[in-house]
């Protein structure tokens, strides 16, 4: 598919038709890299994006504990040592 570079302003850009972009699945935000003399545009990573859901499975399944154990038990240096 062949189109045109446009004007917009101080920058120019290009008009991706609308079935390339339910093609690629392209959001609002797109990242684009330069990669042996072409233009390669994908969509945007996000990279937390369904940290939500996952917790939320982690919590049900009762993977959401921490790993080094009761702290309050392992030391007494807050106690001893620490002058308030």
């Amino acid at each position: 598919m062949r189109t045109s570079i446009v004007r917009i302003g101080n920058s120019q850009g290009i008009r991706i038709p609308k079935v390339l972009i339910e093609q690629c699945h392209l959001g609002r935000e797109v990242e684009l890299e330069v990669k042996d003399d072409a233009l390669i545009i994908r969509s945007a990573s996000f990279p937390r994006q369904g940290w939500d859901e996952k917790f939320k499975s982690m919590a049900a399944a009762g993977d959401d504990t921490l790993l080094d154990g009761d702290l309050d038990s392992q030391s007494s240096w807050d106690e001893d040592e620490w002058q308030w």
